[in-house]
């Protein structure tokens, strides 16, 4: 099997490999992208989109069908995360130990291998290191900046470089920080794992919701221009506001995942433990 596996690797990298010869040369001018979509771009999208950011107009707009099934893989590989990693078996309790300097109770999983005498405090000390109070400290600082820039981020995308992509990684930092300098369990009393996959649907859920919405409103799949219908905002503005609500909903997504991703690779999919 991995003699077959290796050859079909081998076979359809060649296969790729060949294509790349048909493309044109990097940063030709007379490429049929140079000379068909990036001055009809650059010119209108504008006009047409209504979004000052050439970026975000090419992502939520000219190409919003792409960015949603993005955000669909991004749902997607969450789910396959939790059906691959995460597992409800429970352990054992354990022996518990109080650790003589702190007061802190610490368990030991095994109980086979609990330490004896007066060396178990010494095991004990070697096993388990104390929180550092500066980097608590810093990241409970940090933290809530760090969520206010993410929305900053995620709100102002249609405007200036950003969107939902990159205020959804930094939010889920944020949290994945919160892990690192606590522990897992505080970060999961923040946001529970629940939570995070209502939020990685609601994502999905919000984008496509848009885009039927237009329909509703006789309009096509992501027409945001309909939406001036049931928003009483300046009618040249509605489609940037319509790219807002799709980046939220990417933004939502993204985050979510992250975070999923984090607690179940780090805890093995326990949830009851962090790095």
């Amino acid at each position: 099997m991995r003699l077959a596996g290796l050859l079909i690797v081998i076979i359809c990298g060649g296969l790729l490999l060949s294509a790349t010869q048909d493309f044109p040369a990097w940063g030709d001018p007379n490429s049929p992208a140079s000379t068909h979509l990036s001055p009809h771009f650059i010119t209108e999208a504008l006009h047409e989109t209504g979004a000052p950011n050439l970026v975000t107009a090419v992502l939520a707009d000219y190409r919003g069908y792409d960015t949603m099934f993005e955000t669909v893989v991004v749902f997607g590989a969450g789910i396959a995360c939790i059906l691959l990693l995460r597992t409800f078996v429970q352990r054992t309790r354990g022996l518990e130990y109080r650790h003589t300097p702190t007061g802190v109770i610490l368990h030991i999983q095994d109980p086979n291998k609990a330490p004896k005498g007066q060396r178990e405090f010494e095991l004990i000390d070697n096993m388990w290191v104390p929180h550092d109070l500066i980097i608590k400290t810093v990241c409970r600082i940090l933290i809530p900046f760090i969520q206010i820039f993410s929305l900053y981020v995620v709100c102002h995308g249609d405007f200036s470089p950003g969107g939902g992509f990159q205020g959804g990684v930094i939010f889920g930092a944020s949290l994945i920080l919160l892990a690192l300098s606590y522990d897992l369990r505080t970060a999961l009393q923040r946001l529970s794992e629940r939570a995070l996959g209502y939020l990685c649907a609601l994502g999905v859920i919000l984008y496509s919701g848009i885009g039927c919405m237009c329909i509703l409103l006789s309009g096509n799949f992501l027409d945001y221009s309909r939406l001036a219908q049931v928003v009483p905002v300046d009618p040249s503005h509605i489609r940037a506001l319509g790219m807002l609500g799709v980046e939220i909903g990417v933004g939502f997504s993204v985050m979510a995942v992250m975070v999923i991703l984090y607690v179940n690779i780090a805890s093995e999919g326990r949830h009851n433990q962090g790095l």
